[in-house]
């Protein structure tokens, strides 16, 4: 089983390779993050120095309803520049020669930009909880992937959070409903009694969303919801740990999927491997007239085969014993 982080590895990676190099180097470089997010690392020839990382994200927009910009200016304010590519939402410049002392720290902090973006709605959600209003908060919508999105609501004693996931197989249908179950069960158990509270549903939506226009209804929709309550946000450290726990959930089930059906075809193909090691025990041994076969002591011999004459053979072979 892998651990995934919050942060993206290979951006960090990337990005502290630039930062220790110590001949600059003209940059083009593509990444590819989960939920469709695209990292685009570039350098001119003329500025070699200035390193810019442009970033892609198709939900940036609702973020931006959640205060995604007031994130960014907390975390990214001194290297925030704007994008000349409109593809790009998102864009920070580095200057190579004015990084701070502790470039391994800058690294691993702009990897956590798409953590960062994805987590304004649950930001506004904690801070509704904690002005204490009467009442259910707004419903927030994040489409961070087509046709699956991440709905955040607080109220006076808890914070929803509901995944819409969609099953593209059958196979993946009823191992997601037998995994999603265990979280189910799981709680019941003494040593996590303190974990979010899990309902998982099929078809049909849960009653927070159900108002909501152009949900899908089929047997490939799932819904999973998270109660998440006090003591799961009220400490900054727990907050923080939420957050980018509970945004790797979908990451982590539709890999176990992915991994249950590895090892299912393994198992499958050890299986038919032994079934044709049996028949092919079965076959009968066909010796021939010509055949050697060993003694027990080793030693080779050649099998003697008598064959029944007819009986006007014999008469035959009998007079010329006579003559």
């Amino acid at each position: 089983m892998i651990l995934l982080e919050p942060n993206s590895f290979v951006l960090e990676h990337t990005l502290l390779e630039r930062f220790n190099s110590d001949k600059p180097e003209v940059v083009d470089i593509t990444l590819v993050d989960f939920d469709n997010v695209v990292y685009h690392l570039q350098s001119s020839a003329e500025q070699r120095t200035l390193l810019t990382l442009s970033v892609e994200m198709k939900y940036f927009k609702e973020a931006v309803e959640y205060g995604a910009h007031d994130i960014l200016k907390r975390e990214y304010g001194a290297y925030l520049v704007p994008s000349s590519n409109p593809q790009y939402q998102v864009a920070l410049q580095f200057d190579l020669e004015k990084l701070p002392a502790d470039k391994a720290e800058l690294a691993k902090h702009v990897s956590m930009l798409k953590r960062n973006v994805l987590a304004s709605s649950f930001y506004r959600a904690f801070e509704y909880w904690e002005s204490q209003q009467e009442g259910a908060g707004p419903l927030m919508a994040t489409h961070y992937r087509d046709n699956e999105a991440i709905y955040v609501q607080a109220q006076q004693d808890r914070v929803t959070v509901i995944f819409s996931t969609l099953f593209k197989e059958e196979v993946d249908r009823v191992l997601g409903k037998v995994f999603l179950q265990e979280f189910v069960d799981a709680r019941r158990q003494a040593s996590i009694q303190n974990a979010p509270q899990v309902v998982y549903s099929s078809r049909e939506a849960p009653m927070e969303i159900r108002h909501l226009p152009g949900l899908r209804q089929d047997e490939s929709a799932g819904y999973v919801s998270f109660v998440l309550f006090p003591r799961h946000f009220a400490d900054l450290e727990a907050r923080e740990n939420t957050i980018s726990q509970i945004q790797l959930f979908r990451d982590y089930l539709h890999y176990h999927i992915k991994c249950a059906k590895a090892y299912m075809h393994s198992r499958m193909r050890a299986r038919v491997k032994e079934f044709l090691k049996v028949i092919n025990r079965a076959k009968p041994d066909r010796t021939t007239g010509t055949s050697e076969k060993r003694t027990a002591t080793g030693r080779y011999f050649r099998p003697q085969f008598r064959h029944s004459n007819s009986p006007t053979q014999q008469q035959q072979q009998q007079v010329e014993g006579d003559w």
